[in-house]
């Protein structure tokens, strides 16, 4: 099971890496957002998955509160960014 814990972790943190790279060289804004998204969602699986693999259940609440500000900050993103025409 270590094994798949240290492949969890290289998966994870590479995941995680490749978002930092698209939120500190994204040519917009979008892609930040995208990307800061993204790195939301890695760090949630990655708790999730340090969760499973020691058997407890004590950051739950800290998955709540990142997936409520993950949700709240992609909707605020969206509701006030301009929308381009493509016409």
């Amino acid at each position: 099971m270590q094994i798949v814990a240290v492949i969890a972790g290289v998966l994870f943190g590479a995941g995680a890496l490749c978002a930092l790279y698209r939120i500190v060289r994204g040519p917009t804004v979008l892609d930040r957002v995208i990307a800061s998204d993204v790195l939301v969602a890695t760090v949630i699986c990655a708790m999730g998955a340090e969760m499973a693999f020691n058997r407890h259940t004590d950051t739950l609440p800290v998955l709540l509160v990142l997936a409520l500000f993950a949700v709240l900050g992609s909707l605020s993103v969206a509701r006030f960014l301009p929308v381009r025409d493509t016409e």
